[in-house]
């Protein structure tokens, strides 16, 4: 592997350590780099008894469920173990009324199931964040984290996503 310089990391990239910048060169080497956190479970898409994705939160200082992200398709062992785990939200869930949209740019709405938000997981997610401080990127399924409550999991540090 290039001996990289930290120093001269950019938006797209890493610089090889030594190496100056030459326009129109191709010079720069994607890293992309990722980090396991822990998440609450506020809704799915597909349905409890299979969840295909999930939505993902963190509650901040006030108590709020903010929206940090959504996950890649779970693997289908993932999706069955989850199905017990997961309670029909009770009246009055943080997202109720939320639209989300279905990709990135989209207008198009996502089909959910809201969940009661006291499963907490831990998901492999990019470094970048968007304008709001939610992940830009999906996570990716790590595993379930029983031995956690919600209030284990970090506060959320971003903007009010509500």
């Amino acid at each position: 592997m290039a001996d990289l310089d930290p120093g001269r990391s950019g938006r797209g990239g890493l610089q090889e350590a030594g190496q100056p910048y030459e326009a129109a060169v191709r010079g720069w080497r994607k890293y992309k780099v990722r980090e396991t956190e822990e998440a609450v479970i506020g809704a799915v898409t597909g349905s409890m008894a299979l969840p295909r994705t999930l939505l993902q939160g963190r509650y901040d200082t006030v108590g709020r469920l903010q929206y940090t992200g959504r996950s890649t398709t779970l693997p289908q062992a993932a999706g069955r173990a989850l199905t017990d785990l997961l309670a029909p939200a009770a009246p009055g869930h943080p997202w109720t009324g939320w639209t989300f949209s279905a990709a990135w740019g989209s207008r198009e709405p996502l089909h959910v199931t809201l969940v009661q938000p006291g499963r907490v997981v831990e998901v492999a997610v990019d470094v970048a964040r968007d304008s709001a401080g939610r992940w830009r990127h999906p996570a990716r399924w790590h595993q379930s984290r029983p031995d956690l409550t919600v209030v284990d999991v970090p506060h959320w540090t971003g903007k009010p996503t509500g």
